[in-house]
């Protein structure tokens, strides 16, 4: 190899290196969380509060068995019921946007009609990571708590995490009060009856 074609050979490959980027074949991180929370789909899991702070007196989850269950998948909405014990009222739907993701509460009575206090929620502000995304609490979910004589809920912020195989977490955070309900991935439970939101009307 001439000295000419070995310094051409030096600096192409001196370029290529430089101008190397971080591996981008694989999904952004909101689609891989996406795709992450899907692969649960069918399956029910047993949780457990693992931050509660400050306690609250009167907390409707106090004691109760916490179970999530992905029921719902398709390909842009996710639906997870939520049960505090008996309670079937919670679901948290899981929707891809133009922008995003989106953590919707759906809230619902036994005979399947809405609660009054129901669809708040957030859109997420960044990429976060294929691990966490966090939803702030958005307009017309802030006027919703306006309503409902809940101000100290405009600061909301709810997260969700998971660890493949391991923990799925949901997290609500604003100032003065943290939640965390961590859910074992590792030992799937069977699968509990119909949320209210589908259950029979009466």
């Amino acid at each position: 190899m001439s000295p000419r074609t070995a310094l051409t050979f030096v600096v192409a490959c001196c370029l290529t290196a430089c101008g190397s980027t971080p591996d981008s074949s694989g999904p952004a991180p909101q689609d891989a969380f996406f795709q992450h929370v899907a692969s649960l789909c069918g399956q029910a899991f047993a949780g457990r509060i693992a931050v509660d702070r400050p306690p609250t007196e009167g907390d409707p989850l106090a004691g109760k068995a916490l179970t999530m269950h992905v029921r719902e998948c398709s390909r842009d909405t996710i639906r997870i019921p939520f049960f505090v014990g008996s309670d079937r009222s919670r679901t948290w739907v899981l929707t891809r946007t133009a922008t995003g993701l989106r953590l919707a509460h759906d809230h619902r009575h036994e005979d399947g009609t809405e609660a009054s206090l129901s669809q708040y929620g957030g859109d997420t502000l960044d990429m976060g990571t294929p691990e966490r995304q966090e939803f702030p609490a958005d307009a017309a979910s802030k006027a919703l708590f306006a309503r409902e004589n809940r101000a100290s809920s405009v600061s909301n912020v709810w997260a969700m995490e998971i660890e493949p195989h391991e923990r799925f977490v949901y997290e609500l955070t604003r100032p003065g009060r943290e939640v965390r309900i961590e859910f074992d991935l590792e030992h799937p439970i069977p699968a509990p009856p119909p949320p209210w939101s589908v259950a029979p009307k009466r």
